[in-house]
């Protein structure tokens, strides 16, 4: 009689999408706490203030087969993603000068500006070496992309929109496109890649329907984006827990000010002088409505990607999930689970 009872476990090649949500935070916080003792109690801070990991759930879904399947691979690469967002969170943290995310206090804050860098670059590493463990066989495309786009291309774009970003840093003079430039790297660069990532690592998409998911997923990073500039002139302290105007303290100027800057030509002349209040500011933005006019482009962009979601082949499924990431970009009102 044959014995089964000391069988080896067998690697999991696939999961189910809520299995496949569970095991790329087992990644993540595995890859957070068991860290060198050096480093592990200032980056396990961080699971204290986690989101929704909107952009890896992203990737999940795409990678979602029509056996309602997502291989392994997509696992890991859904995990890297979100240590790389854990990364450029602590940077931004470190640049905005930031004293909480999401209702806990920041890494930078608690351990200092110096600490937040090198945590940032070592999550960074991290999610490298999360994306490197990607299984690279016959049957499955590696993480190079169909235009040579990879995945250090994109955290280029993300640094590239950061620095356009701190270029312009009170620039009250900055145009519609040229805050679109920025947005599309800092914020839509990392949904892009997530999109096309999970496309590419599901085995029913072609290479020609890789080019609409990367599409979506760059349409719904600029949607994100845009509702949360909305967000930091319509929402108050307690929901959004963190300074209402912070944007426009730290001096980035968000398309709500562009459009109303526009529009006001004398409260754009004391901002210049540095003459306008807080206050002064949050008025003119209500009364030209630049929220509204933030809210009508988003919808614009909302009405794209709804219609690449309509096209795409796609079981139910897959189709309400993509249909319900594009809503959570596009509805959410509150920050601390973005």
């Amino acid at each position: 009689m044959i014995d089964i009872s000391n069988l080896p476990d067998m690697p999991i090649e696939f999961y189910y999408f809520d299995d496949a949500k569970k095991q790329v935070e087992i990644e993540v916080r595995q890859a957070l706490l068991t860290a060198p003792k050096l480093i592990r109690d200032y980056i396990g801070h961080l699971t204290l203030s986690r989101g929704k990991s909107i952009r890896a759930v992203s990737c999940l879904v795409c990678a979602e087969n029509a056996d309602l399947a997502i291989h392994q691979n997509a696992v890991k690469v859904a995990a890297a993603i979100e240590l790389l967002h854990l990364a450029t969170l602590v940077h931004d943290d470190v640049i905005d000068n930031a004293e909480t995310r999401r209702g806990i206090i920041t890494l930078q804050k608690k351990f200092g500006k110096r600490t937040a860098v090198i945590c940032g670059d070592y999550l960074l590493s991290l999610s490298f070496k999360t994306a490197a463990s990607v299984t690279r066989d016959t049957n499955y495309i590696n993480l190079h992309f169909p235009d040579y786009s990879d995945y250090s291309d994109y955290i280029g774009k993300i640094c590239m929109g950061e620095l356009r970003q701190n270029i312009n840093n009170k620039n009250y003079d900055l145009s519609f496109y040229e805050y679109i430039k920025i947005i599309s790297g800092k914020t839509a660069a990392l949904f892009e890649a997530s999109f096309r990532a999970g496309a590419q690592l599901c085995d029913d998409v072609t290479d020609d329907e890789i080019g609409l998911y990367s599409r979506l997923g760059h349409y719904i990073g600029l949607i994100f984006q845009l509702t949360d500039d909305c967000i930091d002139y319509e929402s108050t302290p307690e929901l959004a827990k963190k300074p209402i105007l912070s944007d426009y303290r730290q001096g980035v100027i968000s398309l709500p000010l562009i459009y109303t800057f526009e529009k006001d030509k004398e409260i754009k002349r004391r901002a210049k002088a540095n003459t306008a209040s807080i206050d002064e500011i949050s008025c003119a933005v209500a009364q030209t409505g630049g929220v509204d006019f933030t809210r009508h482009v988003s919808k614009k962009y909302y009405e794209k990607a709804m219609a690449i979601i309509n096209i795409i082949r796609a079981g139910n499924s897959k189709r309400e999930r993509l249909t319900a990431v594009l809503n959570s970009a596009y509805y959410t009102a509150v920050l601390p689970d973005r």
